[in-house]
């Protein structure tokens, strides 16, 4: 079965919860995320996708970001990046951020499907690799996940 759209169900210990869509582009070359997360603090988040898709310990149990071809951090529209790395979203005076974006490294099928793994929001805005600092290079410096969810294959026909 070729994959072709995903959801994630996001939901922190507060009040943070959201829901994303993702749907692979023609031919599989990028992939779609779409969706709307609230109960955020006004301002930017760091945004990815972890390498597991564990959440019995919450974030703590994803393990780092998707990163398959051992790159740095760095932002999504950076060469070298990992995987997983979607860099902010903006979250309004209202604390709903509304993602609307397309990646060139995202795959819902393959070597390198992110079925099965998890997204996380996190507190902090991500630096993007560019914070001058090992734990830049590994993670963007962007705190605590405040949200997670496991992506998994959506079988909506729409």
């Amino acid at each position: 079965m070729e994959v072709t759209k995903a959801i994630c169900v996001l939901k922190g210990p507060g009040s943070v919860a959201g829901t994303i869509s993702l749907k692979a582009g023609e031919g599989g070359h990028t992939t779609t995320v779409t969706g709307e997360i609230s109960g955020l603090t006004p301002g930017k988040h760091g945004f990815q996708v972890h390498t597991f898709g564990d959440i019995s310990k919450g974030c703590g149990s994803t393990g780092p970001h998707y990163n398959p071809c051992n790159e740095t951090h760095g932002a999504p529209q950076d060469k070298k990046r990992h995987v997983g790395d979607l860099g902010n979203i903006d979250a309004d005076e209202n604390g709903t951020a509304r993602i609307e974006m397309e990646d060139r490294l995202l795959r819902l099928a393959g070597k390198y499907s992110i079925i099965g793994r998890a997204m996380v929001v996190n507190e902090k805005e991500d630096d993007l690799g560019k914070g001058g600092n090992k734990e830049s290079l590994e993670s963007g410096n962007l705190g605590a996940g405040v949200a997670w969810g496991i992506i998994g294959i959506d079988e909506d026909p729409k």
